[in-house]
């Protein structure tokens, strides 16, 4: 399916690039805008995509709460704030590909990916959640995830409502997992709690066990998938965090507890008064844990 706002799109990014551009930069932008939208080439278009980095600079963007807003209008979940300047000028070319025909645009989007490099990769993948053709795009998005480069990983999996909307449950169990494995932020997967499912839950657990067997930790957001699902077999690896593990793996548990309807689970949230108030009030939530666990990595 064509999105309906392409050319809204285009607009929007346009406006976001000029006012983030120097005026060297920007008329580089205008000057290959100029040659694509004149006498449009492939050719010249991968030339322009892959020689972006010579003449934008690479630095986190910075929108203002209109450009957040017009970006929730565009798409819902789109999240451009999270991107660099040369990410998103690839992108606004990456916009301009011929749609008229689904195969040939497959076609040219298999070639950038063959020879991209990483940065080139994770414009791409970026550029998912609103690109055309998106269920076309889901074996694309499912092969990606499969990479260990983490830049990449991060362009498919966090701040991406792509994912979330088109990705199998094969995949996006697949994408969760690996997440933990990689010791990814998982507060920053969108739509996380939609999601959640009862096999992922015994994907995770399992996974857990092998930890705790090589005498290795878990990634206490985990259990954020576990909750909703938690039964009479989970409830024993909850009660084990709770009880021997580290503050804020115990946090964590509770916070699963309050994400289920088991009464064990209940009651193991009533046993610990003070945290219950916490998580009740709103203080002690999955983004107060993950950007806990986020900084507790990076030390």
């Amino acid at each position: 399916m064509i999105q309906k706002d392409s050319e809204r799109t285009k607009t929007y990014m346009k406006a976001v690039i000029s006012k983030q551009s120097n005026e060297e930069e920007l008329n580089w932008i205008n000057q290959q805008e100029n040659i694509l939208l004149n006498n449009f080439k492939l050719r010249s278009f991968y030339l322009t995509f892959s020689s972006a980095s010579r003449f934008i600079r690479k630095f986190k963007l910075h929108l203002t709460r209109e450009d957040l807003a017009e970006a929730a209008k565009i798409r819902e979940g789109f999240q451009p704030e999270h991107w660099t300047l040369l990410q998103s000028v690839r992108i606004y070319f990456l916009l301009m590909l011929p749609t008229e025909n689904e195969e040939s645009y497959e076609k040219a989007l298999i070639k950038l990916h063959e020879a991209a490099d990483m940065d080139e990769q994770v414009a791409l993948y970026s550029a998912l959640p609103i690109l055309p053709y998106a269920d076309l795009l889901a074996k694309r998005a499912a092969e990606g995830i499969r990479t260990n480069i983490t830049d990449v990983f991060d362009a498919i999996a966090l701040h991406n409502p792509y994912p979330h909307d088109f990705l199998s449950q094969d995949a996006w169990n697949q994408m969760v997992l690996k997440a933990v494995f990689m010791q990814r932020p998982l507060y920053k997967i969108y739509g996380a709690d939609t999601r959640a499912n009862p096999e992922l839950a015994r994907m995770l657990v399992d996974f857990a066990h092998e930890r705790w067997a090589a005498g290795r930790k878990v990634l206490p957001e985990l259990w954020r998938f576990v909750g909703p699902f938690i039964d009479k077999e989970f409830i024993k690896d909850i009660e084990k965090i709770v009880s021997d593990s580290e503050l804020l793996e115990k946090k964590a548990g509770l916070l699963a507890c309050a994400d289920s309807t088991l009464p064990q689970a209940q009651e193991l949230l009533n046993l610990n008064p003070d945290f219950k108030k916490e998580i009740e009030s709103g203080r002690l939530n999955w983004t107060v844990i993950g950007k806990k666990t986020e900084d507790d990595l990076l030390k």
